[in-house]
C-alpha cells in the first residue's frame, strides 16, 4: 500500500515569515480597496440575464 499525501498546512507563523521575506527580497505589497478583484477586465461581463420578456 502507497502512504497518503500528507496534507500541507500553513500557519500564521509560517505566513508572517514568507511575507517577511518577500519585502526583504525587494516585494511590494499593493492594496486594493474593498469590493474590487484589483484584477483588468480584457473580456467583456459575463454577467448573464435569465429574465425573457413575453
Amino acid at each position: 500500500m502507497s502512504k497518503k499525501p500528507v496534507k500541507a498546512t500553513l500557519t500564521t507563523a509560517m505566513i508572517e515569515e514568507q511575507t517577511a521575506a518577500f519585502l526583504k527580497s525587494g516585494g511590494t505589497i499593493e492594496y486594493v480597496d474593498k469590493g474590487k478583484s484589483g484584477q483588468l477586465s480584457l473580456t467583456g461581463s459575463k454577467q448573464i440575464n435569465l429574465k425573457t420578456d413575453k
